[in-house]
């Protein structure tokens, strides 16, 4: 193949660092690109200019927010007493899609709760220290990495604050699914996290 002209080559290498895009794709959007009216890469331009300017963490729950705090942590009619921890973003976007939990969130920014999560569990300490919150949800997932990050902030968030009440989303078989097509381990939390009938 013949060596692509530099600037083509910079573009490419910068989409190929994005999360789904191999080097085949990130030369398809580069080429796309060049096929689009110069007025429509300038748009796109801007809006990558002014996205890192206009947005910044929310320094409540580090949500990516227009304004500190962010909407979410500013509603008045949200909990205040229940604050869900999130590994991403996209995690409180789900939930925040169904419309059915109505308290506080926070982003942990990952399931790897080692050196580079220190500040986060510092600002996650400092949240609960204003003694607002009685209730953590920990939506982690269903992972071993999650399992491990949720018994480390049972154990650490248990120790430093014994009144929290410290909880976990529950795990077994989804709705509409069937025993018989259940994988072990699915079958061994559906066990572990059976319920009381009403």
């Amino acid at each position: 193949m013949r060596r692509l002209p530099e600037p083509l080559l910079v573009l490419v290498d910068q989409f190929a660092r994005l999360p789904g895009l191999g080097p085949k794709s990130a030369l398809r959007c580069a080429l796309t690109l060049l096929k689009w009216p110069e007025e429509e890469t300038r748009r796109l331009g801007t809006a990558l200019l002014e996205l890192r300017a206009a947005l910044r963490l929310c320094s409540r729950c580090n949500a990516v927010a227009e304004t500190d705090p962010c909407a979410l942590c500013a509603d008045p009619s949200r909990s205040r007493e229940l604050l869900c921890l999130v590994p991403d973003w996209d995690s409180l976007l789900a939930l925040e899609e169904g419309a059915f939990y109505n308290g506080q969130f926070f982003i942990l920014g990952g399931l790897s709760l080692d050196q580079a999560g220190a500040s986060d569990l510092e600002a996650l300490e400092a949240r609960l220290a204003e003694k607002e919150v009685r209730e953590v949800i920990l939506a982690l997932g269903a992972t071993v990495e999650a399992d491990a990050a949720a018994a480390f902030l049972r154990h650490r968030l248990g120790s430093r604050f014994p009144q929290l009440r410290v909880t976990r989303l529950a795990q077994g078989i989804p709705l509409g699914g069937e025993v018989k097509f259940m994988d072990r381990e699915t079958l061994r939390q559906s066990l572990r996290y059976r319920q009381d009938l009403a």
